[in-house]
């Protein structure tokens, strides 16, 4: 069984949102004030942010906080839908 991380969903979306803004993580690290070695720990989803971190990344990237939330659970809605166990096929003998 796979186990679901939501500080690996939160990276891959605040990664997904910084290129969708065209904007680097130095000038994200920048405007929200998070160091970059920190920002880069975050969206590799190595770390796990506080809810004033994250604040702080989406107003960076002009986004609010709840739509980013938002993204998180659909994709970790979509992590849970590809873990789930396939039901097992059994052959039968003709």
């Amino acid at each position: 069984m796979t186990t679901i991380l939501i500080r690996k969903a939160m990276g891959q979306t605040l990664r997904t949102l910084r290129l969708e803004a065209g904007m680097t993580l130095r000038e994200v690290s920048v405007a929200s004030m998070v160091s970059l070695g920190y920002l880069s720990e975050i969206e590799r989803g190595c770390k796990e942010a506080s809810s004033e971190v994250l604040y702080s990344i989406t107003r960076a990237l002009g986004v609010s906080l709840s739509h980013v939330l938002e993204m998180v659970s659909q994709r970790v809605a979509e992590m849970e839908t590809e873990a789930a166990p396939q039901p097992r096929r059994i052959a039968l003998a003709a």
